[in-house]
């Protein structure tokens, strides 16, 4: 089970070309509503999450997943129990995801502390401990990281690469012409 978690004002593409991707290559993913089933993306998309945190059940999970986005991430940041899904992911060596504003989410908690890491410009203070290379996407064990929108098809990618490996992620990057 991968757990897709979405909070008021996340970023729409940072949230579905990452859970299409996962979805193409056969992945059971669930997106999560932090405050209830209707969630507002910072365009004032409207969606619905397929479960709220009440039916969250980590002992199948293998990845979470952090979308950024204005004011989302901040609200994902904020949230004790998202804070406790982190720790647990950690803990028990899940993978950890995050993109764009996100990485903050995970950095604060001291999931970044030695691993190279991404961000959007400007959050690198938010991820303590981390060596923040710039790069669009990074991967370094267990935790990616994505810069931004703009890198969220490749994210998305690198997400099923993590848990399917390269000949599925090719397989979908070539049939999606990317």
């Amino acid at each position: 089970m991968v757990y897709l978690f979405l909070a008021d004002g996340f970023e729409i593409v940072e949230a579905m070309a990452p859970l299409d991707m996962l979805r193409r290559a056969g992945a059971e993913v669930q997106t999560v509503g932090l405050f209830g089933k209707k969630v507002k993306c910072s365009k004032n998309v409207e969606v619905t999450a397929d479960i709220t945190m009440d039916e969250v059940d980590m002992t199948n999970c293998e990845m979470i997943i952090l979308p950024g986005g204005l004011p989302g991430a901040e609200h994902l940041r904020d949230s004790e129990e998202i804070g406790e899904i982190i720790d647990y992911a950690e803990s028990n060596s899940l993978f950890i995801a995050a993109i764009c504003a996100a990485p903050m989410v995970i950095g604060r908690r001291g999931v970044l502390r030695g691993k190279r890491a991404t961000c959007f410009p400007g959050y690198e203070a938010e991820l303590l401990g981390a060596d923040c290379t710039g790069e669009g996407v990074v991967r370094d064990g267990k935790v990616i990281t994505a810069k931004g929108a703009g890198r969220s098809i490749e994210f998305g990618l690198a997400l099923v690469e993590a848990l399917y490996g390269s000949a599925k992620a090719q397989e979908i990057k070539t049939k999606i012409q990317c």
